[in-house]
């Protein structure tokens, strides 16, 4: 998160995003920087109009958890589909990347 942090204030500052800039202000902070994420973030970044995601994270909104299933075993088979729909989607989205909606969100949570 701090890596995002950076990133945005970066944006406010008028100061163009990239891996020199984003590991200064890290490093001001007094934070380890991990090269591999720091290059990940700018080039995430590059495609993505900062403004209009905070615009857009601001706007979502919050969505309430679905209600937990009442029997024990309709719970447990549901839950084990569920589990590997989620692996499947983790491994889906490694293979693809960040979706803008998945930025946009990961920068409606600094706002939130």
């Amino acid at each position: 998160m701090e890596y995002v942090y950076a990133a945005l204030l970066l944006h406010y500052g008028k100061q163009e995003i990239t891996e020199e800039n984003v590991t200064k202000v890290l490093q001001a902070a007094g934070i380890q920087v991990d090269e591999v994420r720091v290059k990940a973030l700018v080039a995430a970044l590059k495609e993505v109009n900062i403004d209009e995601a905070i615009k857009t994270a601001v706007a979502m909104p919050t969505v309430a958890a679905p209600a937990a299933p009442s029997g024990a075993a309709a719970g447990g088979e549901q839950k084990a589909g569920a589990e590997a729909k989620a692996e499947e989607k983790k491994a889906e989205e490694k293979k693809e990347g960040p979706s803008e909606e998945e930025i946009a969100a990961g920068l409606a949570s600094l706002f939130g």
